[in-house]
This record gives structure tokens, sequence and C-alpha cells, in this order.
């Protein structure tokens, strides 16, 4: 029998499900139909590394205590336009092996029943419709372990089985935090920071940009004709470049192409020279690779040492859209 861990808080009752767009891996549910088991609510967006660096537990968690009674629920809540797509939703779920249910909240209407704020976010609901406790961000996979466990027996349910080792892959693979020091950057104009083009952003209009002579640690510019839009920039002709400089192991991009069904030949440069060993799953041993739909792209890991470098994408072909660089 699980040995029962400290009393978990109650923070009210189950919301509703009902405002979801639409459901995958299972007709919808609800909060009714769900008495009796334990349910776990983790809060997706498919682009975000946050939560991807969470989903080798949330789908081992939901394979291994399935048949102990836990329905574990991802609700995908989209942060940029084209996480709305169901079909994109659909391709990268698969892709990435999610086989529970998903409620796609395109219209955050979960989001806000759970008065949630961030990506990741889980909420540990028990047999009887009540919120037990959440965990927000990446971590504590042993405490959330206990939490279903604990949840689990409090229903009735035998645990023979031990906890989990949980070994991850790729994009999956946890942050190296000891050498992290450059912050999510966002490229569309509505929450962009440290941009160094020269002259500044144009919004909304097309212009030529050049790189400055040196980039600082975290900054990042533009070299070519681009279209600089609230959430993405748009590269308008081939050749234009992306630079960042900083300080982590991995480096990825939230990018796709502009018109679905075509493809955007791209290489990475680390401090001017192509990618070679540091290149990330998503580039070829010389850095290149192809981006031919909207997703994040792991375009850097580095073997070390970790040091502040020179990250560029060089696109030779137009009509790239690139929202977002996160590190790892």
């Amino acid at each position: 029998m699980e040995r029962m861990a400290d009393p978990l808080p109650l923070e009210g009752r189950f919301p509703p499900l009902d405002g979801a767009t639409g459901w995958l891996n299972s007709p919808p549910l609800t909060p009714g139909g769900l008495r009796g088991k334990v349910v776990g609510v983790d809060f997706c967006t498919y682009t975000c590394i946050n939560w991807l660096r969470t989903l080798p537990y949330i789908r081992a968690w939901a394979e291994r205590y399935r048949d102990d009674g836990l329905v574990m629920i991802g609700a995908h809540t989209p942060e940029f336009s084209v996480e709305h797509d169901e079909a994109n939703i659909r391709r990268a779920l698969k892709e990435m092996r999610v086989e529970y249910p998903i409620a796609i909240d395109n219209d955050r209407a979960i989001w806000r029943g759970f008065a949630n704020q961030y990506w990741p976010a889980l909420y540990f609901v028990d047999s009887e419709g009540q919120v037990r406790g959440h965990h927000f961000g990446e971590g504590d996979y042993e405490e959330s372990e206990a939490r279903i466990r604990q949840l689990l027996t409090k229903a009735g349910r035998r645990l023979d089985s031990e906890r989990l080792t949980v070994e991850a892959h790729g994009l999956e693979v946890g942050a190296d935090w000891s050498n992290l020091k450059s912050p999510e950057t966002y490229v569309g104009h509505e929450k962009a920071e440290q941009f160094a083009s020269p002259g500044g952003a144009a919004r909304n209009t097309p212009r030529t940009y050049a790189l400055p002579a040196r980039l600082h640690l975290n900054q990042w510019a533009l070299s070519g004709d681009w279209t600089i839009q609230a959430e993405k920039a748009v590269l308008n002709a081939a050749g234009g470049r992306i630079a960042v400089r900083f300080q982590a192991r991995d480096v990825n991009l939230v990018f796709g192409p502009r018109a679905r069904g075509t493809s955007v030949r791209f290489r990475v440069l680390v401090d001017g020279q192509p990618a070679g060993q540091a290149s990330g799953t998503d580039a070829g041993d010389k850095g290149e690779g192809r981006v031919d739909e909207p997703r994040l792209y792991q375009l850097v890991r580095q073997p070390g040492p970790i040091h502040e470098r020179l990250f560029e994408i060089e696109f030779l072909d137009p009509g790239v859209e690139a929202y977002a660089f996160t590190f790892g």
C-alpha cells in the first residue's frame, strides 16, 4: 500500500471543460463523467520548450497509471496564431507520441476556468472532483508523481508498482540550468526586447536590416529584407539572417514557412562557422536544414564547454516566419 504523504490543499471544484473547441484522442470529457477518476490537467502549447521538457513525464504517468484510475488531459492553449490550427496541433502531438486526451482550448475557456497563467501548468484533481494542488513550470517531477500516487491511493487504488524512471531525448532533455544565461527572446515587435539592428524596428513595414558590428549578450538582430509583425518576423527575400549572442547549451527557434506545403532551406553558424558538432537535432552535420512546418526547431546543442557565443541562421529561400528563440 502506498504510504500517505502530507495532506493536499483544497483549491476548488474541477472547472468545466465544455469550452474546448475540439478534442484529440478522446470524445469530449466532463468533470461529471470523470468522477471516480484521478485527473491531471496539463496546460500546454506545442511550440513551448518548457512544456516539451516536461512531456516525457506526463506521457509516462498517463501510460503507467491509466489502469490505476488516472486520466491525464492536455489542455492545449495556444500562444502563437499557428498553434490555433487543428491540423498543426494534431500533426505535432502525433509526432510527439501524445496519446492521452487533448482538449483544444483555442478560446482559452479552460485556461480561464482554472485561472491559469503559465505554460506548463499541471493541476491535480481527486476522485471526488476537487482540485488538490498544482505545479507550475518544469521540475519537481518526483513530487508531482507522489501527488498522483497519493490521490490514487486515497481513491482506493492499491499501487504495487515502483515510481517511474524517465529518460528524455532530443528536445525533451532538461535544460543545462547551471550554464543557461539567455532568456526566451521574442522576434515579433509586440514582445521583442534587445533588438540591435541599426535604426531599430519598422513595425509592419518591409525594411532592409543590417547586423551591427557587435552584439552583446542576449542582443539579437536581423539582416536582409524583413517585415516585423506583432508576433513574428517574415522574410521577404532570400539571404536574410537572424543573429543572437547567447550563452546556453541549446538554441531553439519557433519558426515555419509562410505558405503551407512549402519549405525554406537554412544553415546555422556558430561564431561565424558551420555548426558542425554543435548542430541540434533539426540541423545536419554541417548545420544545414529545411523548415517545412511551424514548430520549435532545435538548431544548436553544444557538446561543451558552454560560454558566450554568436548564433546566426541564414535562410536560402524567402517566406520564413520566425516567432521566438528559446534556450536550454
